[in-house]
């Protein structure tokens, strides 16, 4: 849509690429320049000398149906509205343009089917489509989302499943798939519902959800939902760095191992990589082709010089930095954003992995509902937070959903393609934590060697694994300046007012980032562990508190709120934190 003459205040709401629509205007000139001054657009047309002379402008101005003649090819313009486009025009001149004491208010802008772009020579153009405006279709918004949520939890889901039980495992996953679905589609209605609680006009077509809590709570409510997201961003770099460490440290494994020669011996299917620690003493007498990772490989002088160097906790952390740190203080992420496809091949690659490991090793269950044995773990079991801890932060996605559903072409359907976007992401979760789950071979190996990082059970000379692990570690290498980029934008504009303040500034933000992963991966490498509590404490605010809060509060100004309702987001609020408090106490 074009915007009206002077409410450049506006223009945001409903803008669409006026240098496209100018094309209609052709027909009078080859040449059309289009500049914005004021917050005004303004065509400048040249056709012969004459025009220059008269300095012909066109202004973007509606014009009612009515006052269009459709009588030839270009639609003439009555007096009427001629005398209405000056009208205007001097209104938006009688104060300063950031004055908004003469502009009329965003209701009053009619939509997009409704302009035209006015000339004083009497010819009104009518505005058809616009670029900037919502354009995707339905299965692009619905896979933008899948794309969005697959990250690094899925290598855990399987573990989160085995901590508790197979059973409840998935009785707990798709109970917060709909618990978070819900808190999301709370979120994504939240700037709406501002505009039905009072009355007068609010314009929340560009806010997000850190803004509603502003709005409802101040500015504890915007710190504290930039304090949350900062921990879900965070912590995912941290995920990221312990994961890449670990990759990068399997993939100089795998090179090493067949160079020189390929080696002749053929490793396990599955291994436990600590079957003498922990959970996982019911295998210390499993036969060492399945638990020992060095047991084949090169058998040379200098493999004690190769663990030296290549150690995933001790050295591959510090190797990571000279790569990293330099990427993180790129002024632009742009580079990077053209690599995020890498993440939709990535998880497809992983689906197919699970299907052919499941394929080759079987089917290996037993149910034993309340007691463990030496290979297999009940179906319910008191460690089920950690899961859903696991869960929070797989499913999370809500404090960068109301963008991604500003995309959508038919924004009638949000709440349908959110739903099935969930579905797709809670499938894919299913079916990988399920088929690792129930392929895991036991016997030999117990369900408890299902390790935080699931390709953790598979040898470091398995082939299809190694490319997993490559498309992974350069997937993540990609994707870890976004996340930095991310938390230098948010937290900069919050403290400074600008996203790149000085190179001091940032470079100390990524010391203190990197420093923390470097720290995790060599003395806590635990991804299970780092995911569910990063996810539990997010998710607190950002899922189940500040959505049911402005929920109600909503509700209660509309004089809508009923005890039901108090009580179901009440609910959601005892959840939330019962499952914060479950990380520490199971």
């Amino acid at each position: 849509m074009v915007s009206l003459p002077c409410f450049h205040q506006y223009s945001h709401v409903r803008s669409v690429g006026f240098s496209k629509k100018i094309q209609h205007l052709k027909k009078f000139s080859n040449w059309i320049h289009v500049t914005k001054e004021g917050g005004s657009f303004y065509s400048e047309l040249f056709k012969s000398f004459s025009l220059i002379c008269l300095c012909v402008v066109f202004r973007p101005f509606h014009v009612e149906h009515r006052n269009i003649v459709e009588n030839e090819p270009s639609e003439r313009v009555s007096a009427e509205a001629s005398v209405l486009s000056s009208r205007v025009h001097y209104y938006s001149r009688l104060t300063a343009s950031s004055d908004r004491l003469l502009s009329p208010p965003d209701h009053v802008i009619p939509c997009q089917e409704e302009l035209y772009v006015y000339s004083p020579l009497g010819m009104a153009f009518k505005v058809t489509g616009g670029d900037g405006g919502a354009k995707n279709p339905s299965i692009i918004t619905i896979f933008a989302i899948w794309n969005t949520m697959m990250g690094t939890s899925i290598l855990s889901i399987p573990w989160g499943i085995k901590q508790a039980g197979f059973t409840l495992g998935i009785v707990l996953l798709i109970s917060m798939g709909l618990l978070t679905l819900y808190c999301c589609l709370r979120v994504l209605k939240s700037p709406k519902s501002i505009r039905k609680t009072i009355s007068t006009y609010i314009d929340t077509s560009d806010w997000e959800f850190p803004d509603v809590c502003k709005y409802y709570f101040g500015k504890f409510g915007q710190w504290s939902s930039l304090v949350f997201s900062m921990v879900s961003l965070i912590g995912a770099m941290v995920v990221y760095w312990v994961l890449m460490s670990n990759f990068l440290f399997n993939t100089g494994k795998f090179i090493y191992m067949i160079c020189p020669f390929p080696n002749t011996h053929l490793p396990p299917p599955v291994i436990c990589p600590f079957p003498d620690t922990g959970d996982h003493k019911g295998n210390s007498g499993i036969s060492g082709l399945y638990l020992n990772t060095n047991n084949y490989g090169n058998d040379t002088s200098d493999t004690a010089v190769f663990d030296r160097w290549w150690s995933k906790t001790n050295t591959i952390p510090f190797y990571l930095i000279i790569l990293l740190l330099p990427l993180l203080n790129f002024r632009s992420a742009s580079f990077f954003a053209r690599f995020t496809f890498l993440g939709t091949i990535s998880v497809v690659y992983l689906i197919i992995l699970v299907t052919l490991k499941a394929i080759r090793l079987g089917f290996h269950l037993e149910f034993h509902w309340l007691e463990s044995t030496q290979f297999y773990v009940p179906e319910f079991r008191l460690l089920f937070p950690q899961l859903t801890g696991v869960l929070t932060l797989a499913f999370f996605i809500h404090n960068c959903i109301i963008t991604l559903m500003k995309s959508n072409k038919h924004q009638e359907n949000n709440v349908r393609d959110l739903s099935v976007a969930y579905l797709l992401v809670g499938l894919t979760y299913l079916y990988v934590g399920v088929l690792i789950f129930s392929a895991f071979p036991s016997p030999p190996l117990s369900k408890d060697c299902i390790e935080p990082n699931f390709l953790d059970n598979f040898p470091s000379s398995d082939v299809l694994v190694f490319v997993a692990r490559t498309c992974l570690l350069f997937q993540m290498t990609t994707v870890y300046p976004l996340l930095g980029y991310l938390v230098r934008v948010q937290m900069m504009s919050q403290v400074f007012g600008k996203h790149y303040p000085s190179f001091f500034h940032v470079f100390t933000l990524n010391i203190f980032i990197v420093g923390t992963g470097v720290c995790m991966a060599k003395y806590y490498p635990n991804i299970g562990s780092i995911i569910r509590y990063s996810g539990a404490t997010c998710g607190l605010a950002l899922v189940f508190v500040f959505p049911s809060l402005v929920h109600m509060i909503s509700q209660k100004r509309r004089g809508e709120l009923s005890w039901p309702s108090a009580i179901f987001h009440s609910l959601l609020i005892v959840l939330g934190v019962a499952n914060v408090a479950g990380q520490f106490f199971m």
